[in-house]
């Protein structure tokens, strides 16, 4: 098993950078659903708070590339949402 380094840094609520020997990522979201944005690309996740159960995908921003399944849109929209109402309400 090899080493492992990671370092979550909050900027606001909502919205995180994470850190480690592997690069860097932005975060956005809240519990249940998050947008992560990385060198690999942009990944969405939606889970169940508290269960373990998460469905995670990769949307592709390059021209050409398949269309991101319906279900990356929604978790998209409600890693915005989420993210916006952390800010607004806090």
């Amino acid at each position: 098993m090899g080493l492992r380094f990671r370092k979550i840094i909050k900027i606001a609520p909502g919205l995180w950078i994470n850190l480690s020997k592997s690069g860097g990522s932005l975060s956005v979201g809240g519990k249940g659903a998050t947008l992560n944005i990385g060198r690999d690309g942009v990944r969405s996740t939606l889970g169940v708070p508290g269960s373990g159960l998460s469905y995670s995908d990769r949307i592709s921003l390059r021209r050409g590339a398949a269309r991101p399944s319906w279900i990356s849109i929604a978790i998209f929209v409600l890693a915005l949402g989420l993210a916006g109402a952390t800010l607004f309400f806090k």
